[in-house]
């Protein structure tokens, strides 16, 4: 039973392409299914979350990221009444789009897309469940449904009108997103569904609990540090209280689960609270309301910012990471230029496309596709092979 509110699997709009309804599954587990066996969501075991792939094996990857937004998102969305299905499959291909060496790797190419219509990994990503996973006889793309393109797209809120974020009121509207809602009008100056909000505030709350994981594994900050922080110092105090003498890596697992706890608490709290003083009776009510109706309490998200600075700081900008930063940076932006030049070096199932192309844009906006696919380690060895 779903709240009436959510997005019903009988009354989604779905699919551009038509298909049969499974026996099965419902619409949105269908998408669900597809988003992890696509190539796509393989390819994400190799890519970079903040350490490049290769610096250690405990470290997230977009994969094991994902996979963590996922959970969080089923947590909320169960709670909420939502459903459990789409929350997921939004959740799970929220990052399909990034390219090797995370933002590292984004902020370079989109500096070298830039005379090209530029690059952003959520429309890249709608890019790659509509047109560059070719796979199905019957159609490019994954054949998703409409709500979970439409959560792809909008999860962060809406990309034109009133309600935009400055960046996206400031900017042009990415070519891939523009493509994508040419085919299929996904309303871009509404909030999205309940469910994709969701998977939004489940990717900011792993992040935030994760990259304190690995910055204390890295070595680049402790726990001292983290006592003096908002959130993270009264839940090693809670700890402390509770368990005196708790050996290091376990007081270290209990401080940061309750961290995990205040922001999934917080967000139900906050969530419930909305639901009830806005009634809504259907997911449109939902789309068309001036807000989000999943965020964070305004306290809470003042704390968060005080622990993000901080991971900006410490982790972030780190000179280590910064020396590597300057490092993967370069490897793209020698690939590109190569590739735009030569790109009969580009490998022969890509060969027909390249002969198709019409102009300069297209060409590289198709280097564009092959550069974000690849893996981390994928990269480093083309760019040992080619630029040797």
């Amino acid at each position: 039973m779903f709240a009436p509110y959510a997005c019903q699997p009988d009354q989604s709009r779905g699919r551009l392409h038509a298909e049969r309804m499974s026996t099965f599954r419902s619409p949105f587990q269908r998408d669900r299914d597809r988003i992890i066996h696509s190539s796509a969501f393989r390819r994400l075991k190799h890519k970079t979350q903040v350490f490049v792939e290769h610096e250690g094996d405990y470290y997230r990857t977009r994969l094991t990221h994902s996979i963590e937004v996922a959970q969080v998102a089923r947590t909320l969305a169960g709670v909420l009444g939502l459903n459990t299905d789409l929350a997921e499959a939004v959740a799970l291909a929220h990052d399909l789009g990034h390219t090797p060496f995370g933002h590292t790797g984004e902020d370079a190419l989109a500096a070298l897309m830039a005379p090209y219509g530029g690059f952003d990994h959520n429309a890249q990503a709608l890019r790659i469940v509509t047109r560059l996973e070719r796979h199905y006889a019957d159609f490019d793309g994954l054949n998703l449904t409409w709500e979970t393109l439409e959560g792809i797209a909008k999860h962060n809120g809406p990309v034109t009108g009133p309600n935009a974020d400055l960046k996206h009121a400031r900017d042009p509207l990415p070519y891939a997103l523009a493509e994508a809602n040419a085919e299929w009008d996904l309303e871009l100056s509404t909030f999205a569904s309940a469910e994709a909000q969701v998977a939004a505030i489940a990717d900011d709350v792993a992040y935030s609990h994760h990259d304190l994981h690995d910055g204390l594994r890295s070595g680049l900050f402790t726990e001292d540090d983290l006592m003096e922080l908002p959130v993270t110092g009264p839940a090693f105090e809670a700890v402390d209280r509770m368990y005196p003498g708790l050996d290091r890596m376990r007081r270290r697992h209990e401080a940061l689960r309750r961290v995990f706890g205040v922001m999934v608490e917080d967000v139900i709290a906050v969530a419930k609270n909305r639901l009830e003083a806005a009634q809504p009776k259907s997911v449109d009510e939902i789309r068309a309301m001036e807000g989000t109706v999943i965020r964070f309490s305004k306290p809470l998200y003042q704390e968060l910012k005080a622990i993000r600075a901080f991971l900006f700081t410490r982790m972030y900008r780190a000179p280590s990471v910064m020396v590597e930063r300057a490092r993967v940076s370069a490897v793209i932006a020698d690939l590109f230029p190569l590739f735009m030049a030569r790109p009969e070096l580009l490998p022969a199932e890509w060969q027909a496309d390249v002969a198709a192309a019409e102009d300069e844009t297209a060409l590289a906006r198709m280097v564009a596709d092959y550069v974000a696919g690849m893996t981390d380690r994928f990269a480093l060895q083309e760019h040992a092979r080619l630029m040797s």
